[in-house]
């Protein structure tokens, strides 16, 4: 059995002072949930200690929340690393704009040197680009105008000071860069990262830098896509007194994330808590998380207990330089403060690696005795706090003049004094995201579904919330109970481990909006893999949890499709893959159509949804779309043609075989709601159509290689040996269909467990990569529970084990762990469709 680390066996059987519940669990998360609302409010903790590193967004980038104990006057720091800060030597646009010449035509030989006359060129501020954050617009070079990139050369000036072996090159540059310092190329960096990075100052680098004037000069060019280029050397500066809290102990559930400490005489519980309960709408379209601290005397004896907590400005930008302004405010029963920025770009900015630079930040406390809350410059607040267990009474002595801010630099804060405790006390607080518009749908802003009435403000849902923290929190624990118990039993401990971790990130990675009649609309994001929104081979893994626990919010995540066609927008005889891209839903923006993949995947869900509502309801209102698109699979589904499939890493592949299957079952699915419907002569059609192909695929999907153990191939009628899983095949056995005979499934099965990897069972013979979300689809099809979990015990030993801390990927590498891309997506809520078989056998 591998070693755990101390912590791993501290968190194995942990009894929660605070809950008073024991929860079974040794899984290491890659990132814990802290809090989980949107694709915009979703902050993670990525180090196994609380306080070993900043808390981040999904993305990646720090939004520091901090949290500090005093215990009779000594600080222990619980939450979050200190974050490191950059001083600017020479500013990147993160921090401001800064004056450059530049030229968009080749320079004479020696552009780069400090004594070349640039006086010819150009002036503009930097960054330059063609996205919201450059000052100066430059386009890409796919016209032969633009061919030759940008050149741009800037002035700084460096006192010696700062050590120049700790710099680090500040850059974000979309394509290839090659910058130089004083007439020294120290860097020439191909492709694109669309995000600022820190690299060290080259030894060149460091050697050319002098004190005084320096010349820094850059060409970046962009041969296709967006363009942009920013470059700036800073020095990290990280100070701390603070003595760190001892953690003893963390636990992930469905909706919470609990943490113990000890911090000098006194023990400390930490609960972070997410309440979504997909069965109230209301409640989990509410962007509030509630944290709840709980102090416990070790000795009994009295101590001093003060706890603060700080949200940095950043919860509320895009990026750290960008200017915030912040509000205190109180009504009946809470104090509270808010932070945003001052320029509110409502649903300016698209993309995948973005965050929310609209709408507020708040943070809410109950109006009672010991409870404070404060804004100003981070570091006052704390040294504050530090002092006297207080927050300063007079803001402007830490923001002069209450003007704008760069949000790195700010913070909101609180404070909860808890007095001498000598018995178990307890205290919480809210975090909540305003994001006045959520989506633009086919040009119509969209209010989130809380503010739908045009009515309802944060204020008031902050106050209805917190009469509502009682009885959610015990719904709460008993949810995540129930949740758990029926994991284990459907498919064993490391499941429900599974299931747990997935459950938040799946549904944070939606936004639940009302759309123009009034009907909910779920709109994904598609994280980390091009930022589309409602992508529909991003909702069918994602569906079985919603299929589970409310089939309305499934509905809301077809329904853009279904409209999108049936508007006239989307002309063509088969489904879209997207509507846009997060968060603007104007239509799809992914550059090539998946025609089989998306049809099969429309028709099997809304199959799956007559299954879990005993009705075909719901595919009525849509007929004759769905008849359209069962129609495309009958002239062009069971052979494919040489297109992407949802696994589109993968590349283009014709006469895929998996994908033959979702088109054949997509075809059966439309028949069993024609039977649901009433309607026998199509049902019968559909099946036996259906049926027919499935005897035909079994002959040319067939490995034909005699020294093979049998198995159905990649492709049809492949050459040589190759295979692939066939994980479509569960809707067969899940929806009942009859279609495929059982001794299918069971030969791909014997023929997988033959193909393990130490960290799961690779997607196809192509590579050693797989996807998570489909080894439990393929596992799904095993008979026996113990062939199921020789499925999951890989994949739980990859979550436990991999390298990479991010919110779970579910792209990852069987041979060692690594993420290959993606993170924090919707698709594990396809873990669920092993509790699903249990829902629909019913």
């Amino acid at each position: 059995m591998q070693k755990k680390s101390a912590l791993c066996v501290s968190i194995t059987l942990l009894t929660s002072l605070f809950f008073g519940q024991s929860i079974a669990q040794n899984l290491r998360p890659p990132a814990y949930p802290l809090i989980t609302h949107d694709p915009y409010f979703s902050v993670w903790s990525t180090t196994d200690k609380l306080t070993d590193s900043p808390t981040r967004h999904w993305t990646g980038k720090p939004q520091s929340l901090e949290g500090i104990v005093r215990v009779d006057g000594k600080a222990y720091q619980f939450l979050g690393a200190v974050p490191t800060t950059y001083e600017q030597i020479a500013s990147t646009g993160e921090s401001k704009s800064y004056p450059a010449q530049y030229t968009l035509k080749k320079p004479s030989a020696g552009w780069e040197k400090t004594d070349f006359n640039a006086s010819s060129w150009q002036s503009g501020q930097g960054p330059f680009g063609d996205t919201p954050e450059a000052k100066t617009k430059w386009t890409n070079s796919e016209s032969a105008a633009m061919k030759d990139g940008i050149y741009y050369r800037r002035e700084f000036t460096y006192d010696g000071k700062a050590d120049p072996s700790k710099l680090l090159l500040s850059i974000n540059h979309d394509d290839d860069v090659v910058v130089y310092l004083n007439g020294t190329k120290i860097l020439d960096k191909p492709d694109y990262i669309n995000e600022y990075t820190y690299l060290p100052l080259s030894a060149a680098g460091q050697k050319a830098l002098q004190k005084g004037k320096n010349i820094l000069a850059v060409h970046c060019v962009s041969p296709r896509g967006g363009s942009f280029i920013d470059v700036g050397i800073v020095n990290p500066v990280t100070t701390s007194s603070i003595t760190t809290a001892t953690q003893t102990g963390v636990t992930v559930s469905a909706t919470q994330t609990n943490y113990t400490f000890s911090v000098g005489p006194v023990n400390l519980v930490v609960n972070f808590m997410s309440p979504l309960l997909l069965d109230e709408l209301e409640v989990v379209a509410r962007p509030i998380t509630y944290i709840t601290f709980e102090v416990r005397s070790q000795d009994r004896k009295p101590h001093s207990v003060q706890v603060f907590l700080s949200e940095s400005g950043t919860l509320a930008t895009n990026t750290v330089g960008q200017e915030v302004v912040m509000k205190a405010g109180q009504a009946p029963g809470l104090i509270y403060q808010s932070v945003g920025t001052e320029a509110q770009p409502v649903l300016a900015k698209k993309g995948d690696n973005v965050r929310i630079d609209w709408g507020y930040a708040y943070l809410a406390v109950p109006q009672e005795n010991g409870n404070q809350t404060g804004n100003g410059m981070a570091p006052g607040l704390k040294q504050a706090f530090l002092t006297n267990g207080q927050l300063p009474t007079d803001n402007k002595a830490t923001v002069p003049g209450n003007k704008p801010r760069a949000a790195v630099d700010v913070a909101v804060a609180s404070v909860l004094d808890f007095g001498n405790v000598s018995k178990p006390a307890e205290k919480h607080l809210m975090l909540a995201y305003d994001d006045l518009y959520s989506v633009q749908y086919f040009k119509q802003n969209l209010r989130p579904w809380w503010r739908r009435d045009e009515k309802t403000t944060m204020i008031s849902l902050l106050q209805t919330a917190e009469k509502d923290y009682n009885r959610l929190r015990e719904k709460c624990d008993k949810f995540d109970s129930k949740l758990r118990s029926d994991a284990r039993k459907a498919g064993g401990k490391e499941y429900a481990d599974l299931c747990e971790l997935a459950y938040r990130q799946a549904i944070a990675a939606h936004k639940i909006v009302a759309g123009p009649k009034g009907e909910t609309l779920f709109l994904s994001k598609e994280n980390f893999s091009n930022g589309s929104i409602g992508t529909v081979d991003i909702t069918y893994p994602s569906a079985p949890l919603f299929l589970l626990y409310n089939p309305t919010l499934l509905k809301g995540m077809m329904e853009p499709i279904f409209q999108y066609s049936e508007s006239g927008r989307w002309k063509k005889p088969f489904a879209a893959h997207d509507v846009g891209t997060y968060p603007l839903a104007n239509g799809q923006t992914y550059g090539e159509d998946m025609p089989v993949e998306e049809c099969g995947n429309m028709l099997l869900l809304a199959g799956a949804i007559s299954g879990a509502e005993g009705n075909a309801n719901y595919a009525k209102e849509h007929w004759k779309t769905l008849t359209t698109w069962v129609e495309y699979l009958k002239k062009d589904g069971f052979d494919p043609a040489n297109q992407l499939c949802t696994d589109d890493f993968a590349g283009h592949i014709a006469r895929n075989a998996n994908l033959s299957v979702k088109a054949i079952l997509g075809i059966a699915a439309y028949g069993q709601m024609a039977a649901q419907l009433g309607d026998k002569a199509t049902a019968q059609a559909y099946l036996k159509t259906a049926r027919d192909m499935a005897v035909k695929w079994q002959q040319l999907a067939l490995d034909k290689t005699p020294s093979q153990k049998e198995h159905y191939d990649l492709t049809f009628e492949n050459q040589g040996d190759s295979w692939s899983q066939k994980y479509n095949l569960v809707w067969d056995k899940l929806l009942d269909l009859g279609v495929f005979p059982k001794e299918v499934s069971q030969t791909e099965i014997a023929y997988y467990l033959t193909k393990q990897k130490p960290y799961g069972l690779p997607l196809d013979s192509r590579k050693t990569y797989t996807k998570s979300d489909w080894i439990v689809w393929t596992a799904t099809l095993a008979k026996s529970d113990r062939d199921f979990e020789e499925f999951i015990k890989p994949v739980w030993k990859y979550v436990n084990e991999t390298p990479t801390r991010v919110p779970l990927s579910d792209w990852h590498e069987t041979t060692n762990a690594k993420q290959v891309g993606f993170q924090a997506r919707s698709v594990v809520g396809g873990y669920y469709i092993k509790m699903l078989e249990g829902k629909l056998s019913k």
